[in-house]
């Protein structure tokens, strides 16, 4: 199954680093962030690759150009100013009439591939999103008046579920996207929730994002310690 990776934003809270590359190719213990992600997917056999560029996408061009793999690489320029959705739609003529999966360039995850596409298989619905917990950047406190109840540091948000970014979409999907100004986690997302055509699939394993130098240095930390849950 083809997999989109969406690839072309600025990146501008990592401006430390994605003032020269852009945020994909932040590396992560020696490789960018766009092929550990790819790494995951191949690991489920899923190895045709149609990565979404935009902002600096030429520096992605480069470094694929010079390594081998038996994956297919497909850069495909998407607009540098376009938003997450108009990306998605300049890929339909790519994609065309068939189911496809569709991530970030910036987060990875422990999620069972062959899981989250038997389920949307099952669910028959438009689109399924991955929904997992939000790690706590800060410890929580439960207080009564000035006297601490609790005392968690850094816990789980394990109250709320957020987008994991790990999709399955049918084709179908590519009509509720306008033009390259549309926001897919808006109106396209919302829509399908209207029309009662989205479906989550809930993840309790390891996700981490790749917002802040607090995260990339995390994800490091793991990548040097040999612990890489994504590739587990």
């Amino acid at each position: 199954m083809k997999v989109i990776i969406l690839a072309g934003g600025f990146g501008t809270r990592l401006s430390e680093y994605t003032d020269s590359i852009p945020k994909p190719m932040v590396p992560i213990g020696g490789k960018p962030i766009l092929h550990h992600i790819m790494q995951f997917y191949a690991k489920f056999s899923h190895k045709d690759f149609y990565v979404a560029l935009g902002y600096k996408g030429d520096v992605i061009k480069k470094y694929y150009n010079k390594i081998h793999t038996d994956w297919k690489i497909n850069l495909v320029d998407t607009g540098e100013n376009s938003m997450t959705g108009g990306r998605v739609k300049r890929m339909q003529e790519y994609i065309g009439n068939e189911t496809f999966m569709l991530t970030y360039g910036d987060g990875l995850s422990n999620i069972n591939i062959n899981d989250l596409l038997a389920f949307h298989k099952k669910h028959g619905k438009m689109v399924t999103i991955s929904a997992v917990r939000p790690p706590a950047r800060f410890g929580s406190l439960k207080l009564k008046e000035s006297e601490v109840l609790s005392f968690k540091e850094k816990s789980q948000l394990s109250e709320s579920w957020i987008n994991g970014g790990f999709f399955v979409i049918n084709p179908s999907f590519f009509k509720l996207i306008e033009n390259d100004q549309t926001v897919l986690e808006k109106e396209p997302l919302e829509r399908a929730v209207e029309m009662k055509e989205l479906a989550a699939f809930r993840h309790e394993g390891f996700w981490q994002c790749m917002d802040h130098k607090m995260d990339k240095d995390l994800l490091d930390e793991m990548c040097k310690s040999g612990k890489e849950p994504w590739l587990k």
